[in-house]
């Protein structure tokens, strides 16, 4: 058997950069309010050529949002942008009062999340910002697989009225969509059909879903369904009983802890409307190690072994075996 070609992989900051820009050419109530992140955000170019509308208030998190609400009030669009561990942690009172609460046109934008920045260690491990900004009410939580989809998030939180929080990976990944994807606030997309049990996954591991699901075909004879949930909140509700029903057991993956993330809120909907055996893979309620983001996701049993397995249990529970 041949080798199969390494697939090209992408930075998503460039297509959240790249779509800043055109969107800032087309509309000057565009602006970007960062916290000493202009590069680490890839914003150097939309400095150069917006310099007035890029607005960096250093480190100071929360004066961050709080500038942002401002502008907003006063009919701006703004963008903040800033690793995710800082933004959510440091900036969460204001995120909950300034902009979601105030229901303040802010598009908050978590850079490098979950594990991207491996070797930093705990303190940038942005693990936990799933969990507590779920609990926030007015607050969609938009969490993109691959730059078409990471545009498409940009685009629809321009055109959104209210607050939104995307999470924009630095890790590279593969494209997923087809190019005539287009992202939508709220829909789940069916990226395989499955009849035997569904993974669901969203962010860097979708990827690893679909290659999992490519592997039980051919390795098990297995039929697993891939959902993708790039909206984590609110959540496509209708898919997942959906999957839940028809499948009868569902994986979740992803690059948070396992608490209140996807997997719960998955499992939410799932004990109350349809309940199926469920697995979710995340990263276990420990404070991740300091490592590379690649040696971390394998790890923590990230990978396309781990939910093979995970699937296969199922599979065998549902058939008694």
């Amino acid at each position: 058997m041949s080798e199969q070609a390494p697939r090209e992989l992408y930075d998503c900051r460039d297509a959240f950069a790249g779509t800043l820009e055109a969107l800032a050419e087309l509309d000057d109530r565009v602006v970007v309010v960062v916290n000493d992140s202009v590069g680490s955000s890839k914003l150097a170019a939309f400095k150069t050529r917006f310099p007035t509308r890029l607005i960096d208030v250093g480190i100071a998190e929360g004066d961050m949002v709080g500038v942002a609400a401002g502008l907003a009030n006063g009919g701006r669009i703004p963008f903040v942008s800033a690793a995710s561990c800082f933004l959510t942690a440091r900036a969460l009172e204001q995120i909950k009062v300034d902009v979601a609460y105030s229901m303040a046109n802010v598009k908050l934008c978590g850079m490098s999340p979950g594990v991207a920045y491996g070797e930093l260690g705990p303190t940038h491990h942005s693990i936990e910002d799933i969990a507590w900004l779920r609990a926030i009410a007015e607050l969609p939580i938009i969490v993109p697989a691959d730059p078409l989809e990471t545009e498409g998030a940009i685009r629809e939180a321009a055109a959104h009225q209210g607050p939104v929080f995307i999470r924009v990976s630095r890790t590279p990944v593969p494209a997923v969509y087809r190019p005539d994807y287009c992202f939508a606030i709220g829909p789940a997309v069916k990226l395989r059909e499955g009849r035997d049990v569904t993974i669901v996954a969203n962010g860097i591991l979708l990827s690893r879903a679909l290659d999992t699901a490519d592997l039980l075909a051919a390795a098990d004879q297995i039929s697993a369904r891939v959902l993708a949930i790039p909206t984590v909140k609110p959540l496509d509700v209708e898919a997942i009983i959906e999957a839940a029903r028809e499948t009868g057991g569902i994986v979740t993956l992803e690059e948070h802890t396992v608490y209140g993330g996807l997997g719960g809120a998955v499992a939410e909907t799932v004990v109350s409307e349809c309940p199926v055996p469920m697995r979710i893979i995340g990263i276990p309620g420990v404070f991740a190690p300091t490592g590379s983001a690649s040696w971390l996701l394998d790890h923590f049993g990230l990978t396309v072994d781990n939910v093979r397995k995970a699937a296969l249990e199922l599979v065998r529970l549902k058939s008694g075996a």
